[in-house]
C-alpha cells in the first residue's frame, strides 16, 4: 500500500508541476541587433551607438528575469544580446541565418522550449516580423533599415489564446519612420 500511494502521490506531483508551467504565460521579448559598422560587411560589429543601444536594452529588461536568450550566429546579433546574458549568466542560445520562413520557425521552436518562461531573442530587421507571425501574433511588415530602438513583446498565453503583443522603445530614439522609412509600423 505504501508503494502504490508513493507512486500516486509522484503522479500527482509531476502531474501538477506540468499543469503549473502550461499555465504561465511565455513572454518573448524581440529586438532588432543594434547598430551595426560598415565593415566588414559579411558580419559587422557593433558600432559605439550599438553597443551603447545593447547596454540600454540590458538596462531596460534590468528587473525582468530574462531566463533564455537566442541570437544568430552573427556578431551583430551576439553583441547586442551580451551585456543582458552576460549580467544574468546566461549562455546565448543560437539559431542559424537562414531562409525567412524556415529561420522563423526555426527560432519560434527554441522560444516554445522554453515555455513559462522570459526569452529574449535579438534578430534582424527582416527577421523580427516573421518570427512574431511564426509565434502567433500579427504580421508586421520588415523593420525599417534606419530603426534600432523598437521593442516588441509577445506574451504567449496558454491554451489556443491569441498573443498580446506590445510595441514599445529603448535607448536612443531611431529617426522618425514616417520621414525615414517606406512602410512605417503604426
Amino acid at each position: 500500500m505504501t508503494r502504490r500511494l508513493f507512486i500516486f502521490l509522484a503522479c500527482l506531483a509531476v502531474t501538477g508541476t506540468a499543469v503549473r508551467a502550461q499555465s504561465k504565460p511565455t513572454v518573448v521579448i524581440l529586438v532588432r541587433h543594434a547598430e551595426k559598422a560598415a565593415a566588414p560587411a559579411a558580419d559587422p560589429p557593433l558600432t559605439e551607438a550599438g553597443v551603447a543601444r545593447a547596454k540600454a536594452l540590458a538596462a531596460a529588461l534590468a528587473n525582468t528575469a530574462v531566463q533564455a536568450v537566442i541570437t544568430t550566429e552573427l556578431t551583430r546579433t551576439r553583441e547586442t544580446a551580451r551585456p543582458l546574458a552576460e549580467a544574468r549568466g546566461i549562455t546565448a542560445e543560437v539559431v542559424r541565418s537562414g531562409p525567412g520562413e524556415a529561420h522563423a520557425r526555426a527560432v519560434a521552436d527554441a522560444v516554445r522550449a522554453h515555455g513559462g518562461q522570459n526569452v529574449l531573442v535579438v534578430g534582424h530587421s527582416n527577421t523580427i516580423p516573421a518570427i512574431i507571425a511564426a509565434l502567433g501574433g500579427p504580421k508586421l511588415p520588415d523593420i525599417c533599415d534606419s530603426q534600432y530602438s523598437t521593442f516588441y513583446v509577445l506574451i504567449l498565453g496558454p491554451g489556443d489564446r491569441k498573443p498580446d503583443l506590445i510595441v514599445s522603445s529603448f535607448g536612443a530614439p531611431s529617426p522618425d519612420p514616417a520621414t525615414t522609412c517606406p512602410n512605417p509600423i503604426k
